[in-house]
């Protein structure tokens, strides 16, 4: 359990820091709300009219995102393999190739279903 300890403190001061810096937005921002401040600002241009639910979105967007994601947690689990690569040997390398393969093949499916095509 003392190995894990640092990571909890660093959980704990994380969360805390979280909730303390929105309590403390909530109680000392300002409270003058007017017209012109609770408007859109769309650079200068007249806002237009939203719809009754705020509006839709295309589903390009949201897959954007999410492939955005996926590929950044891939980053972050080859960074910890190429610094231990060396203690790791045939193990590491059988693994690592094994994660990629599964990764490139969510791309190439993305790929060929046009999902990284921008209309």
């Amino acid at each position: 359990m003392s190995e894990y300890f640092p990571i909890l403190v660093l959980g704990a001061l994380a969360t805390l820091f979280a909730v303390g810096s929105v309590a403390a937005s909530s109680q000392l921002g300002p409270k003058r709300y007017n017209r012109a401040k609770l408007d859109s600002y769309e650079c200068g241009i007249q806002p237009t009219p939203q719809p009754a639910g705020g509006g839709k979105f295309p589903v390009k967007y949201y897959i954007t995102a999410m492939l955005f994601i996926v590929f950044d947690i891939e980053i972050i689990f080859l960074f910890p393999w190429a610094v231990h690569f060396d203690e790791m040997k045939m193990f590491g390398l059988v693994e690592m190739v094994l994660f990629i393969g599964t990764v490139f093949v969510a791309y190439a499916y993305v790929w060929r279903r046009g999902g990284l095509e921008w209309d």
